[in-house]
């Protein structure tokens, strides 16, 4: 017993000290954690070279786009072909894709042979051949008359400019066909098979085996962005953001990049991590100084490096007693599945010793252990240089996403790291090691490079067929020059009908008179209050106006809120409210003594018959106050303030925030005549000639009209231009039938719009995964300020993804695409119609006044045209294209509602001055 202990023993210390000394003698090919962390940051570098406009001429990381925007999203359906050459052998699969949850990939395949002659021959030869096969296939299948989508896998550096066209850069691994680098492999293809003449086929993706692993896995695993090749050779790919991507238009989404990560190092970047044994097999290989990085990591070469250790170690008497054989010294006689088999851990030891024996070394117990250790090493040299340079993907993948923690999938074909009995551990564990921050699922390829060209050519199949739809979708807010005009002489037609008197009852874009006869003219002087009442918010302003050379205006404003028992009570409680607040107001200005002249600003529909009169015609925006529709609101003011008694008010005029906005621009630029909101609702006013408004008496001068042309298109004359989902938006609305124009063009309505669409095209499959969330089914959730958001330039598809998130929709970047667009298509209609209204108004004015060529200032407010990012620039350009004969100018108003209702007041008191001068 103590014997056998003592025998152990002693052969532990033996193999201990055998290890030692190996691990000494092959202390080059053992990296810390710190040169592997040092070469992931160089191949980080590298890949940078590689997206680079400028410096990815000179870079060895090519990263080529592969134009494959899109991984598999579970509802690819239909029947393609794939081919896939690549090496000797030539195989062509027939893919079934189905929604069946069981079996969703049916696959049937064939083996061709691709003899010498026709890999050493000309093109030609070689793509006859390759259309022989498919030929040949699709009888089989009985399938030669159907055209059928067709992904060719072709697992040479291609260059490619779109997903159906790549042109061989240079061949590799044996091929040689003449007269087909620098040429386009599919035009290749596609002349073979046409000069057939017995078939057709579509060929739709080209793509390199490592693309066509990532979609593989990505079918059956949708966080799958990362695909890589480890056997023969090795390489890897990666869904980049589109905008670091130099060498390809646009910035919005991602596309796959093919990194060719086995050139890495061509440029002498890892000569210091390169040893004399990898020196010697570059010295010896079919292309010298290239692919420097496959060589010290790929299976190819794995038996190989071992071989040239072996050999040089026999030289120094480190084994076999120092015995070298003719076959040890032949290239090629230890290949990357011995080194496999010598590293199994029970019987590797005992497959050592075979191995050794046949090549007639005589290997002692001891050699084998060496052996068995130095394949170890090189082996797990190779996992760690690949986890290094995965790594680097990884984290770029981290930062791009700007998380905290990258959940992620990455998909795994090749030889290597199949039949290794260690290598996928130590690549698992040292990937983790080197990107700590991040949960990373390894998902090996079933059926590899073939059925991910057929993913690849599905997804590509369903992005067409999706687009063409949206397209179709999208084409009915998309409207033409004509249309536009259409709809501005439409609201000619109806200002008319609002202006006449026996057409105005029934009109439906009201043309109110204000009563305003002129705009301010730098003269106005004196203290005004202003009260602004339109909302939620009531504000009390004190505004003082003063004229002469230092012409200015100085605004002092409480907020008080309207609580809503008193918005819904009765008329009484809520002027009561009114003036309670007015008080506060005049106590903390100190001013309760002054008799001051105000102007309310009143944001509800009113019928005026004079400045200081207005009848509410009805409540909205949730104001529900008893015994006020149908009344003088100014008298209701006045009788609250006579209740109070405490101090006395001069209400000199009432005012819509629209005329407000007007008068406040007309104050800084007199050729302001005309009025706009285009905010949470959408209105305008202008300065019409009192002779047009046949509800006023008199022919002289001109007088500002609310239009309220929110409900212009009431009648149905905006029909043909509406879709299903403003119908939809009006038929969930609080009004509906009424304000039509504005639910298509204002803020309160657009994200409602918006919404419809995405529920739409969600039912219909081609968003969210076709997952229809709670949030999306939630009326008004979708705020117009993210439709501002969304739409801005600088964001980024992460940002779009971020605010869909906060709404409780997880989208994919494809998703974010086609949401922006969608927002962006909605929106620009809006500006668009909302231009048209302008023309129609700004071309009135002109041909009023007689004129050939009208100068003519609109001031603006609200928060659409203030805060998106292009409604403004739509809006201005529509205005310029349908009313060419007038040059307008917009003009952002501050404070309309508080400023110019003082303004109006201010000119109102001017106004009866020279009336009272008159009588």
């Amino acid at each position: 017993m103590i014997a056998a202990q003592l025998l152990a023993y002693y052969f532990t210390e033996l193999k201990d000290d055998q290890l030692k000394k190996i691990d000494k003698y092959l202390y080059s090919m053992r990296f810390s954690d710190e040169t592997l962390k040092d070469i992931m940051n160089r191949f980080r570098r590298d890949m940078e070279y590689g997206l680079g406009h400028d410096t990815n001429v000179t870079a060895t990381v090519k990263m080529l786009p592969t134009f494959v925007r899109s991984i598999p999203d579970g509802s690819e359906k239909g029947d393609f072909i794939a081919l896939d050459l690549g090496g000797s052998n030539f195989r062509i699969l027939r893919v079934k894709v189905t929604q069946d949850k069981k079996q969703p990939v049916q696959m049937e395949s064939q083996v061709y042979e691709t003899p010498d002659d026709i890999i050493h021959g000309s093109g030609t030869q070689l793509f006859d051949h390759v259309a022989e096969c498919l030929g040949d296939f699709m009888e089989k299948q009985k399938i030669k008359d159907k055209k059928l989508p067709v992904g060719f896998t072709f697992s040479f550096p291609c260059s490619q400019t779109k997903l159906d066209e790549a042109v061989l850069v240079t061949w590799t691994k044996k091929f040689k066909a003449s007269g087909v680098e620098g040429m386009d492999v599919v035009k290749l293809l596609n002349k073979a098979i046409k000069k057939r003449g017995d078939y057709e086929a579509d060929i739709m993706a080209v793509v390199n085996d490592t693309v066509g692993t990532m979609m593989t896995c990505g079918f059956d695993d949708q966080r799958c962005e990362v695909g890589i090749i480890i056997g023969t050779g090795t390489n890897a790919c990666y869904m980049e953001e589109l905008r670091h991507i130099d060498l390809v238009e646009g910035d919005e989404g991602r596309m796959c990049i093919n990194t060719e990560w086995g050139a890495f190092g061509d440029d002498g970047s890892l000569e210091d991590i390169r040893t004399e044994f990898d020196r010697e097999i570059d010295r010896g290989s079919i292309n010298p100084g290239k692919q420097l990085f496959e060589k010290m990591a790929s299976g190819m070469y794995m038996g190989e490096l071992v071989r040239l250790i072996l050999v040089k170690m026999a030289k120094e008497g480190l084994l076999f007693e120092g015995r070298i054989t003719p076959e040890l010294l032949t290239k090629g006689k230890i290949e990357t599945k011995h080194v496999s088999a010598i590293e199994k851990t029970k019987e590797g030891l005992k497959k050592c010793m075979e191995i050794l024996t046949r090549l007639g070394v005589e290997p002692s117990d001891e050699d084998c252990l060496a052996v068995q250790h130095v394949c170890t090493i090189v082996s797990f040299r190779s996992a760690n240089l690949i986890a290094s340079t995965l790594g680097g993907i990884l984290s770029r993948l981290k930062e791009n996403k700007g998380v905290a923690r990258l959940r992620t999938t990455v998909g795994i074909d090749g030889s290597l790291y199949k039949m290794h009995p260690q290598y996928a551990r130590r690549l698992h564990k040292t990937v983790r090691r080197l990107v700590p921050d991040s949960d990373v699922r390894f998902l090996l390829s079933e059926s590899g490079s073939a059925k991910g060209a057929a993913m690849v050519t599905a997804v590509a199949y369903r992005l067409t067929e999706q687009a063409r739809q949206i397209q179709q979708t999208m084409a009915e807010f998309r409207l033409s020059k004509a249309q536009l005009l259409e709809v501005k002489k439409r609201m000619k037609v109806e200002i008319e009908r609002g202006l006449k008197k026996e057409s105005h009852k029934e009109a439906t874009v009201k043309m109110l008179p204000t009563f305003v006869r002129r705009t301010p003219d730098g003269t106005e002087n004196g203290d005004f209050l202003a009260l602004d009442l339109g909302g939620t918010n009531f504000r009390v302003l004190l505004v003082k106006i003063r004229s002469g050379k230092r012409r200015s205006v100085e605004m002092h404003n409480k907020i008080y809120a309207i609580p809503i028992e008193v918005m819904q009570g009765t008329g009484e409680e809520l002027f009561d409210h009114i003036v309670h607040c007015i008080s506060d107001f005049l106590d903390y200005m100190g001013m309760k003594s002054a008799r001051l002249p105000l102007g309310f600003t009143f944001s509800f529909p009113c019928h005026q018959t004079s400045l200081d009169a207005g009848i509410l015609v009805t409540w909205t925006k949730g104001f529900k106050a008893t015994d006020c529709e149908g009344e003088d609101v100014v008298e209701l003011l006045r009788e609250a303030i006579k209740r109070k008694e405490e101090f006395e008010l001069d209400v000199v005029a009432i005012v819509n925030d629209t005329v407000g906005t007007m008068m406040t621009c007309a104050y800084e630029e007199p050729t302001c005549e005309v009025g706009l909101i285009a905010g949470t609702g959408s209105n305008a006013c202008y300065m019409e000639e009192v002779k047009n408004i046949e509800i006023v008496e008199g022919n002289e001068g001109r007088m500002c009209v609310n239009m309220e042309w929110g409900a212009f298109g009431d009648n149905g004359c905006l029909d043909d231009i509406r879709t299903k989902y403003d119908q939809s938006v009006d038929e969930n609305s609080l009004n509906e039938g009424k304000q039509r124009y504005e639910k298509m063009c204002s803020g309160m309505y657009l994200g409602e719009i918006v919404r419809q669409i995405l529920i739409d095209l969600t039912k219909r499959g081609f968003l969210f995964r076709g997952q229809i969330s709670e949030t999306l089914k939630t009326r008004g959730i979708f705020e117009t300020k993210f439709l501002s958001q969304i739409e801005s330039d600088r964001l980024a598809l992460l940002q779009v993804r971020a605010i869909l998130q906060q709404l409780g929709l997880d989208s994919t970047c494809d998703d974010s695409i086609i949401v922006k667009e969608v927002c962006g298509t909605v929106s620009r209609r809006a500006a668009q119609i909302c231009g048209a209204g302008m023309a129609a108004v700004v071309d009135k004015i002109r041909e009023n006044r007689r004129l050939d060529h009208l100068d003519v200032t609109v001031g603006v407010d609200g928060t659409l045209y203030k805060l998106h990012p292009h409604f403004s620039r739509i809006f201005q350009q529509t205005v310029k294209e349908l009313a060419p004969k007038c040059e307008v100018t917009f003009l952002l108003s501050e404070d309309g509602s508080g400023k110019g209702a003082a303004l109006i007041t201010a000119v109102g008191c001017r106004q009866r001055e020279l009336e009272a001068q008159q009588h």
